[in-house]
C-alpha cells in the first residue's frame, strides 16, 4: 500500500518506520524544519518538509494515488482538515486521524472523520480492564455499522451467574461471542454455563448496553442505582 503520514512526532516517525519495515511505501510529512532534519537522517527520501494542511504539499507527496492517509500531528484541527481534504477532494478511501484531546472526539465524529484514535481513551480503557469492577468495558465501537462490543464481568449474585448462555435473557440485537475464564477464552455454545467472575464479550446494537449490563451486575444493583 502507499500511505501518506502527516506529522513526524514520535507517533508519526515510529509509525512510518514500522509501515516501511512491513513492505509499504510511505511518505512522511513534517512542517518543522529542525524535526524534519532529524527524521530525514533515518528515513531519507521517505520524508518531506511542508505543512500537511496545504494542498500543494499533499499533492507533492502523491496524495492522488494514496491508499491511506494518516494524520497524526499535534493539532486536532489540522488532523481533521487533512482527513477531510484527503477523503472529499482526493477521494482517498481510508483515513485515520489522531485525536490529541478526547474532548474533541465529538467534533471528529460530527465532521465524518473516522476512525479517530485517542491515546487518552485507549489508556483509560486499559485501566478499566485492569481494575476489577462490575459494568461494561467498551472494547470496540462501530458507529457506522451501529454496533459495539463490550466486556462484562459476571457478579456472584447476578442473574447471569450459573445460567446457560441461551437462558441469559439478553435483548434481541445482542449476542455473546466469547467467555474469558481463568486466563483463557472460548466461543460458547447455547448450553455453555456462565460462571461467576467470568468475563463475557457481547456484540450488540447501539442503545442496548444498559439492558445487557443489568443481566451481569450484582442483584439489586439496578434498584440501588
Amino acid at each position: 500500500m502507499y500511505m501518506v503520514v502527516v506529522g513526524a512526532g514520535k507517533v508519526g516517525w515510529n509509525l512510518a518506520r514500522e509501515l516501511i519495515d512491513r513492505g509499504n511505501e510511505v511518505t512522511l510529512i513534517e512542517s518543522n524544519p529542525n524535526r524534519y532534519a532529524v527524521v530525514e537522517e533515518e528515513l531519507e527520501h521517505a520524508v518531506q518538509q511542508g505543512d500537511g494542511s496545504e494542498l500543494w504539499v499533499l499533492e507533492r507527496a502523491g496524495i492522488e494515488r494514496a491508499d491511506m492517509v494518516i494524520a497524526v500531528t499535534g493539532d486536532d484541527e489540522d488532523n481533521i482538515l487533512i482527513c477531510q481534504v484527503a477523503r472529499e477532494k482526493y477521494e482517498v478511501e481510508r483515513v485515520i486521524s489522531r485525536c490529541n484531546n478526547p474532548r474533541n472526539l465529538e467534533h471528529f465524529e460530527l465532521l465524518g472523520v473516522r476512525p479517530a484514535i485517542s491515546a487518552t481513551n485507549l489508556i483509560l480503557r486499559l485501566i478499566e480492564h485492569e481494575v476489577p469492577k462490575y459494568g461494561p468495558l467498551h472494547l470496540l465501537d462501530l458507529p457506522q455499522e451501529r454496533l459495539e462490543i463490550i466486556e462484562l464481568e459476571v457478579a456472584d449474585t447476578s442473574p447471569a451467574a450459573g445460567s446457560l448462555v441461551r437462558d441469559l435473557g439478553l435483548p434481541d440485537g445482542s449476542l455473546v461471542i466469547s467467555i474469558l475464564r481463568d486466563g483463557t477464552g472460548f466461543v460458547p455454545l447455547g448450553d455453555s454455563v456462565v460462571e461467576p467472575d467470568d468475563e463475557v464479550l457481547v456484540v450488540l446494537d447501539i442503545g442496548l448496553e444498559a439492558k445487557v449490563a443489568e443481566r451481569f451486575a450484582p442483584a439489586g444493583a439496578n434498584e440501588a442505582a
